[in-house]
């Protein structure tokens, strides 16, 4: 896997649940614009490495690409037909739990067009719905 903590504090983590808009990353603050998630949810490592693999592709060089989300949630599964009991399965996949207002990319050094369009392609694949966004002036 790409994208995994070096360490965790705690083997396996418990579900949780995702509640409340998002208080901390909400806003564009390294580039010019971003992407936003409207829904709660999780997105997987795979999920965010094929966005940024998308939105390179579209950048092409020209401006720069930053990840505003990691992966640090363990989800787990047990293989199918297995009996109850036994504890709990092993660690499946990393995911990042991402609130409503979350800013998932930013992109700097692009017109707006090409944003858009670049992020529109990234939107694409992830499993919560996004929009586009800029940068809020300043005063």
């Amino acid at each position: 896997m790409a994208l995994m903590p070096k360490r965790v504090k705690f083997r396996k983590s418990q579900k949780g649940r995702v509640r409340g808009n998002a208080t901390r990353g909400n806003y564009v603050a390294f580039g010019e614009w971003g992407l936003q998630a409207l829904a709660p949810g999780r997105i997987s490592a795979q999920t965010i490495e094929a966005g940024r693999v998308v939105a390179s592709q579209s950048v092409k060089g020209e401006g720069k690409l930053f990840i505003r989300i990691f992966p640090q949630k363990s989800v787990t599964a047990i293989p199918a037909e297995t009996r109850m009991g036994k504890g709990k399965g092993e660690i499946e996949y990393w995911a990042a739990v991402v609130k409503p207002g979350t800013i998932l990319y930013e992109v700097s050094g692009l017109s707006e067009e090409a944003a858009r369009a670049a992020f529109a392609r990234v939107a694409h694949k992830m499993p919560v719905p996004c929009r586009f966004i800029g940068r809020r002036p300043t005063i």
